[in-house]
């Protein structure tokens, strides 16, 4: 019981402080408070805040030092690759550059890992993105938008699992925030997106299923690369659509 309740309080308090400096309370440079105000602040004990300070370290956010104090760190040097990292961001709002950015490295990851989910997907692969797919049709059947997504999502992820190259699958769990809020854009973009999107996905299924690893690649990088175009338009809208 104090194991979890110590455990809790140490999350809270990770999100919290988190959370501050992801959202701007603490710019990049600034120097957090000294220990007692932000314990004081935060209603923890030192050992609490420590733990924490040492959490944020190595997602990133802040360095310490002996003499320059706790500083918190531009976001190029955050750890985008940290889940609780992703996260933070994704309940403030991610800025354009940063799904730019990322669609970027989908097209670099994800069209290789189809290649190699050509050469290498199990039956239950194949099933599990087939089940996927169905499902996205399914929500565009029935206009479940969330439904959607997440099904999305499960595809994009069953595609890297496919590729059983872990790395792959580790980056595709850690940016999963991210990927939603592209899927989420591109969703709604007026032209229609899903109606170009769906049938796009079910031909990667049917080229891995054929083991054709190039066309696989070539299917891969151009669904990306309509994504990128809905994103750029979605993220366009955004941008001109009054507050």
């Amino acid at each position: 019981m104090l194991k979890n309740k110590i455990k809790n309080i140490h999350g809270g308090t990770l999100d919290a402080l988190g959370m501050a400096i992801i959202g701007g309370q603490y710019a990049p440079g600034d120097k957090l408070p000294p220990e007692q105000k932000l314990c004081e602040a935060l209603g923890v004990s030192r050992t609490i805040l420590r733990e924490v300070v040492k959490s944020l370290v190595a997602k990133g956010l802040i360095s310490t030092g002996p003499k320059i104090g706790t500083i918190v760190l531009p976001s190029e040097r955050w750890n985008w690759f940290d889940e609780q990292v992703v996260g933070w961001q994704g309940r403030i709002g991610f800025e354009p550059k940063l799904l730019e950015d990322l669609q970027e490295l989908r097209r670099v990851i994800e069209p290789e890992a189809v290649r190699l989910a050509a050469k290498r997907a199990t039956a239950d692969h194949i099933l599990a993105l087939e089940t996927a797919y169905h499902a996205m049709a399914a929500a565009v059947d029935a206009g479940n938008e969330e439904d959607y997504i997440q099904a999305d999502y499960a595809f994009h992820i069953g595609l890297l699992r496919a590729s059983q190259n872990a790395m792959f699958i580790q980056v595709g769990r850690a940016i999963g925030s991210m990927l939603r809020e592209v899927f989420l854009i591109t969703t709604r973009t007026p032209d229609d997106g899903i109606a170009r999107s769906l049938p796009l996905h079910w031909e990667i299924v049917e080229k891995i299923r054929a083991r054709d690893s190039e066309g696989a690649y070539a299917c891969s990088k151009f669904q990306i690369d309509q994504s990128r175009q809905d994103l750029a338009v979605g993220m366009s809208q955004n941008a001109s659509t009054p507050s």
